[in-house]
């Protein structure tokens, strides 16, 4: 692919036009100089493999700010794979503390419909009681 418009180059990366300039506020991707004939902007090649890198590090649950990192690691001389395999074992970390919190979560949403009657009055509702009185 040669360098494109944002638009071309949103759909390649497979995202929105918008996505690509939310990116570009965020200091993610770099805006390309308005043309002084006032024509498109051009994106370089570069630009849809950023964008692709951003998005497959957003679906590992990376943090904007955490692929800014990530990203600018590349251009860091004294960095190197284990700087990347330490901020990813952090993510790992992350993502494992969540799962536990959603399998407690899971627990009580559990324990609180087997104690559910289903039927009857609000006033009476275990789970609306549970609720009220942190049980």
């Amino acid at each position: 692919m040669n360098a494109t418009t944002i638009s071309k180059a949103a759909k390649a990366a497979g995202v929105g036009v918008e996505t690509i300039r939310f990116y570009e506020r965020k200091g993610l991707i770099a805006q390309p100089p308005k043309p002084r004939d006032g024509g498109y902007r051009v994106y370089p090649d570069d630009t849809v493999r950023r964008v692709r890198f951003i998005r497959r590090a957003q679906e590992l649950g990376f943090s904007l700010r955490e692929v800014a990192d990530l990203l600018s690691l590349r251009l860091a001389s004294h960095a190197d794979a284990g700087d990347v395999r330490r901020r990813a074992m952090a993510k790992l970390q992350d993502v494992d503390e969540k799962i536990e919190r959603l399998q407690h979560i899971r627990q009580e949403l559990t324990e609180l419909l087997a104690h559910c009657p289903g039927e009857g009055a609000l006033q009476c509702c275990s789970i609306l009681g549970a609720l009220e009185h942190n049980e």
